[in-house]
């Protein structure tokens, strides 16, 4: 690798980073993360930091997981490529197709569909939503209905379902046909409804009623996080994904569960779906699928959608859609001996664990600290969103976000900031001592901030 001094010096200068302003960037270049090794990363400088992100929540089992290293050098030394497409295929992709098949047989997906990553996986989702209402000869089924703040990628159908105007604003016209319903945040919604449970109730009557008005057989699927990622980490009251589900069932909708985030124990349970006690049609997956060790994604398909394209005979239940790194080999063998040690270290036990003490801590970050305007969490996802006046929950500055980035970032830990949320997703094998590190990384640049 090139030394420290020609990487700074050309740092941002020749690339455009994703989710970022190409001028900002070029203006203050981004941090050089140049070492990982086990709930930490090292810059540049040599700063070691407890890694609170997680990678992008995808690496729940650390920077040291060797069994995963191994079997992607194994496999890179027997066969590092070939083709997924009709014809042929590979020995780890029909391992790991089994494997997930038992992962996921309590939540009813009974196929893969393998992708490189989870904007890959969302689009994938969608399509086989429109292509199952054609083979049920209803063509006219082509709507897709998402909740307000959800993510699910940047693809074109993915940006077209997003809840954010920050994913769809400059890239509009985007796809027809997508109706949005409210986010369950309890914090701003438009029913100035802080109860969780009557907050669900007004959005499982306002799918209601976008039903009817558009017409149940015009529209293909509904898809959702079981709790919402970036869009701030919204947790939805126990009973809002059961009662769409059954909405769905009533009015012939799919269920697309987007569990690019919350697949693999990061909510404290083995899929969020799993936590709501729901079954979705189909659901996407990625991010934590190899430990973010290589690009990787499933779509898992559950037996009413299987069974439909099972038993066609037409050209139209051919699959016409597919990636050149589908089924990649190398990213098959991480992805089964991810699975394998995310199964032996019981995952999310330990993410429901520290996710509460995590939750609690903020719970008190929130009682000192005034900017702190709402704090929220699942699991080892958790958010905390910060205001500039408690009563009008006006949102924090860009300023005062940024200090109390810088602050916890020079006490020793590394956050996400996305508008005046501060993130929090750390690996799922952090102990009690680093979530006590966080939090008081936390409250130093809190402090900061409120100085």
């Amino acid at each position: 690798m090139a030394d420290s001094n020609f990487l700074t010096e050309h740092n941002a200068r020749h690339v455009w980073h994703p989710m970022a302003h190409p001028a900002e960037m070029r203006a203050n270049p981004p941090v050089i993360v140049s070492a990982g090794e086990g709930t930490e990363i090292i810059d540049i400088d040599g700063n070691r930091l407890l890694d609170g992100v997680g990678g992008l929540w995808n690496v729940n089992l650390g920077y040291s997981c060797d069994p995963v290293k191994q079997a992607i050098t194994a496999q890179l030394n027997e066969l590092p490529y070939y083709s997924a497409f009709r014809g042929t295929t590979n020995g780890p992709l029909i391992e790991l197709s089994v494997a997930l098949a038992d992962f996921f047989a309590p939540d009813g997906m009974v196929r893969s569909f393998f992708t490189s990553g989870g904007s890959d996986s969302v689009e994938t989702a969608l399509r086989l939503a429109r292509q199952f209402h054609k083979l049920n000869g209803q063509p006219e089924r082509t709507k897709f209905v998402s909740l307000k703040k959800g993510y699910h990628g940047t693809h074109f159908g993915g940006a077209s379902v997003n809840g954010n105007q920050n994913f769809r604003r400059a890239y509009e016209p985007l796809l027809p046909g997508t109706i949005h319903l409210a986010a369950p945040y309890t914090y701003r919604n438009p029913f100035n409804a802080d109860d969780p449970k009557v907050l669900a109730d007004c959005i499982v009557r306002q799918f209601a009623d976008e039903i009817a008005f558009h017409g149940a057989d015009t529209i293909a699927a509904l898809i959702m996080e079981p709790v919402l990622g970036a869009g701030g980490v919204i947790v939805p009251h126990e009973s809002l994904m059961p009662s769409m589900r059954a909405l769905c069932d009533k009015h012939g909708i799919l269920l697309i569960a987007d569990e690019v985030i919350t697949a693999f124990g990061r909510t404290g349970a083995w899929s969020g779906s799993r936590l709501w006690g729901v079954k979705p049609d189909l659901m996407c997956t990625a991010k934590a699928i190899t430990n973010g060790y290589f690009p990787f994604g499933a779509v898992m398909i559950g037996s009413r959608v299987a069974d439909v394209f099972e038993a066609d005979r037409s050209a139209m239940g051919s699959i016409g859609h597919g990636y050149t790194y589908s089924g990649h080999p190398v990213g098959a063998a991480a992805a089964v001996a991810c699975l394998a040690e995310t199964v032996k270290r019981d995952l999310p036990a330990n993410a429901a664990a520290r996710g509460a003490e995590l939750l609690a801590g903020l719970e008190t970050l929130k009682g000192r600290y005034p900017l702190v305007g709402d704090v929220r969490g699942k699991g080892l996802m958790c958010a905390m969103e910060l205001v500039s006046n408690r009563d009008d929950k006006s949102p924090a500055s860009k300023d005062a976000v940024g200090k109390v980035y810088k602050g916890a970032y020079d006490a020793g830990v590394m956050v996400r900031t996305s508008g005046n949320n501060i993130i929090l997703s750390p690996t799922l094998i952090i102990t009690r001592e680093d979530v006590a590190r966080i939090l008081e990384a936390l409250e130093a640049g809190l402090k900061q901030a409120s100085n």
